[in-house]
């Protein structure tokens, strides 16, 4: 692909709007590292999202706060060069944009210049809506996160169902209406009424994606260790396993260990 030549197949912020506009669903899947992402992308993905739960899925963190913007690009540069068809989108984390619109914007343009991903995501309503606009108007396509947003859990005290009351899902309705007016091209919508999320859908510009919040959004979104079968002991509500990678290998690694231990591995024709 030469300079200034734009690639048809992959696929971009305006392409979320495109498959919203069309009633096309949107996938959207995590990952942390070259190998796995490559193998996403290359199975049809139209989105992979390096996020925060590389704070737990990686390194073994009880939440996502601790993770640094180091960190999150080390992560997205990974999965950014194994990536030719999908949207690249990158969470940043927490602290990179809550101090001021100066640090946020200072920080996504960082971000987008060190790990080449397509976009950026972003957790919080109206409180950020002045910093995701001038990160929007800096030239990087945004995408906002609503409900159960995990960069505030200690304030939340667990990781429950969001907006259930009246009062907190008006906020969370005019939260979403203020990051479309600053233009992000998605909303994430974690763990929310499967009825506020569809109404949130109906009521904005920008492509929903819900996990936990129904099947009334633009699209999904799943961490893929747990979509594949890989964690053990989390089982909420809105999971679905896919596969069972965590049994496939275990097999292998005990089938493995056998073979070095009886001897049969390797054989002659694996010697050199």
């Amino acid at each position: 692909m030469g300079y200034l030549t734009t690639d048809k197949k992959k696929i971009t912020a305006k392409t979320f709007l495109e498959m919203k506009e069309a009633g096309e669903k949107i996938t959207m899947l995590t990952a942390y590292d070259y190998t796995t992402a490559g193998i996403i992308d290359a199975a049809g993905i139209d989105s992979i999202l390096i996020g925060d739960s590389a704070s737990n899925v990686m390194a073994g963190n009880a939440d996502t706060i601790p993770i640094t913007v180091d960190q999150m690009i080390y992560h997205a540069r990974s999965v950014a060069r194994a990536c030719n068809h999908c949207l690249v989108l990158c969470d940043m984390p927490f602290g990179s944009y809550q101090i001021s619109r100066e640090d946020g914007v200072r920080n996504a343009i960082r971000m987008m210049k060190e790990s080449g991903v397509d976009a950026l995501k972003m957790e919080g309503g109206i409180e950020i809506a002045d910093t995701v606009k001038a990160i929007v108007d800096a030239g990087i396509p945004v995408m906002g996160h609503l409900g159960l947003t995990p960069q505030s859990i200690h304030k939340f005290g667990g990781y429950g169902l969001r907006a259930k009351e009246e009062a907190e899902a008006a906020k969370l309705l005019a939260d979403a209406k203020a990051l479309d007016e600053a233009g992000v091209f998605g909303i994430t919508l974690e763990k929310v009424p499967a009825k506020l999320a569809a109404e949130v859908t109906r009521s904005v510009k920008a492509a929903t994606i819900g996990i936990g919040a129904g099947n009334g959004t633009d699209g999904q979104v799943l961490v893929y260790a747990d979509a594949l079968g890989m964690t053990q002991g989390f089982k909420p509500k809105f999971l679905r396993h896919f596969a069972n990678v965590n049994q496939e290998m275990t097999k292998g690694v005990q089938d493995y260990i056998k073979c070095v231990k009886d001897v049969s591995f390797p054989n002659e024709n694996e010697s050199y």
